[in-house]
């Protein structure tokens, strides 16, 4: 029998985030790419829309006159942080596209972090099928199921009864017709991604990446990915794919994905996009020594933790070629990190720091203001932290609940009608915060303001710093009110918040 024609697509446009256009740092949707690798191997036909750097929805109506597909998926990748913030953007931009596809009489899933958070929206839209968690299995599947005469082509009965088939695929919220909406049985994440095999890059326009990358930064950067999930317990990271599961691809097979992308695409960067890249030392060293046994060493940029930075670790990352190590610092208060649960320590973060700046690698840090009891002390204590550790960037946000974890929980009674933020630059606190999202913003702005004085010999900057810390000392005065009162536990002296931040 033969497969079926399948479009896969993605609704992250760039252009309808304001921040990340002018950051310009576009990658290729990593996690729809495996996809479209692993249905090929399947036997069935795949074409790809890449909404990245796509003006539009109109664009993706083309693909669909242009395509024919038996069969329509929208599979976001779940490697991009972006999309996992699940920005109400974007969702309007799915809907849109699952509405086009379906007014096309074609068979539509969808995929991805806000699909498994809210499956309603997208059946209410005219999907068939939402998969839940990770879907390349259930999206394979379903292409299975539909190989033959084309669905379009069926009329209303036959496409009913050839859907029919959907009730024995796990992991599925389906519409029942008739009968209403169902759901299958959950199915858990695979164990050995490999499985999976390499993503399909010949789908991909490097020419376009390229030359946007190069125009903004001067050198060209691609994304890999090495492991899917994270077992670590931070009670506000989302993880509606892979949950606590933690899965490593074998590291000869990514050290030859690296050298296969040499090769066709030449990047002068890998961006691994892992939520853990490498959480075994030995693993780090063994992709290291298959990378450069193919003479395909590209410096690369990993995400990572504080207390996974130990010795052998970064020395296995300095042999494999990593140049950047972005790590989940997210504040100087011990409190705080305490209360996010995240299990690691201020002497963590300044050790990692320390022995990254060693091996000559870069670290830049996570940092997360606003979460539940943190106070003016706790947010200057942050501060000083970033002073002190001197990390080479840094990436500055808001506490932001998502669904299915214990922050979520923590806060839903406070939620109003915005659960979302509309673009990663909205930075709006969406439950009772202990200062409002002007405050949280100012602070964003100045803590960036600050850590590049810090590293610039420069007193007009210095000055405009100087000037930037009154406004919010200000503003912190005059919003107080709303901050919350936390005493110290027993045995914890009373933090007194260095308000000078340590400057001469």
């Amino acid at each position: 029998m033969p497969g079926s024609r399948i479009l896969l697509a993605h609704s992250y446009y760039l252009k309808y985030d304001p921040k990340q256009t002018r950051k310009m740092k576009p990658y290729p949707p990593l996690a729809t790419l495996h996809l479209a690798g692993y249905l090929r191997k399947l036997g069935h036909e795949v074409a790809l829309f890449d909404a990245m750097l796509a003006e539009g929805e109109h664009a993706f109506a083309q693909a669909l006159a242009g395509h024919r597909p038996d069969l329509v998926v929208l599979f976001e990748d779940n490697f991009n942080f972006l999309s996992k913030m699940c920005l109400t953007r974007m969702r309007e931009a799915a809907l849109n596209m699952v509405r086009l596809a379906a007014g096309q009489g074609r068979v539509v899933v969808a995929a991805g972090s806000d699909m498994s958070d809210h499956p309603e929206f997208y059946l209410d839209a005219g999907a068939d099928a939402v998969a839940i968690g990770e879907g390349d299995h259930a999206v394979a599947e379903i292409a299975a199921l539909i190989s033959g005469p084309s669905p379009a082509a069926l009329g209303a009965d036959g496409r009913t009864q050839l859907l029919a088939g959907l009730e024995s695929i796990p992991g599925l919220v389906f519409n029942r017709v008739p009968g209403g909406r169902a759901q299958t049985a959950s199915r858990a994440p695979e164990r050995q991604p490999d499985r999976f095999g390499p993503p399909a890059w010949d789908l991909v326009d490097f020419g376009r990446y390229r030359e946007a990358w190069l125009a903004a930064h001067g050198r060209f950067s691609l994304n890999m990915a090495s492991t899917r999930g994270c077992p670590f317990h931070c009670n506000w990271c989302a993880k509606p794919i892979w949950g606590q599961r933690y899965a490593m691809r074998n590291p000869a097979g990514v050290a030859e994905e690296m050298a296969t992308l040499c090769r066709i695409a030449q990047p002068d960067h890998i961006w691994f996009a892992d939520d853990i890249f490498g959480l075994k030392p030995g693993w780090v060293a063994d992709f290291g020594r298959e990378v450069n046994a193919r003479g395909c060493r590209i410096p690369f940029t990993i995400q990572s933790r504080v207390d996974l930075m130990t010795p052998d670790a970064v020395e296995g990352l300095r042999l494999a070629g990593c140049e950047e190590v972005w790590l989940g610092a997210e504040s100087g208060s011990q409190h705080v990190l305490d209360a996010m649960d995240k299990g690691t320590s201020i002497s963590d973060i300044h050790a990692a720091r320390s022995r990254l700046r060693q091996a000559g690698i870069r670290a830049s840090f996570f940092i997360q203001f606003g979460y539940p009891g943190e106070a003016w002390a706790d947010i200057v204590a942050t501060l000083n932290l970033i002073a002190t550790a001197a990390p080479d960037d840094i990436g500055v946000s808001v506490s932001y609940p998502l669904p299915g974890t214990r922050f979520h929980d923590m806060v839903r009674a406070q939620l109003g009608a915005k659960h979302n933020w509309s673009d990663s630059d909205d930075l709006a606190v969406l439950f009772e915060g202990a200062y409002p999202s002007e405050f949280y913003r100012a602070l964003r702005d100045f803590a960036h303001l600050d850590h590049d004085a810090r590293r610039a010999d420069a007193p007009a900057l210095q000055a405009r710093r100087d000037a930037a810390w009154a406004e919010l000392v200000s503003l912190e005065a005059r919003l107080r009110s709303r901050a919350p009162t936390r005493l110290p536990g027993p045995g914890q002296p009373l933090a007194v918040p260095d308000l000078s931040l340590g400057w001469n």
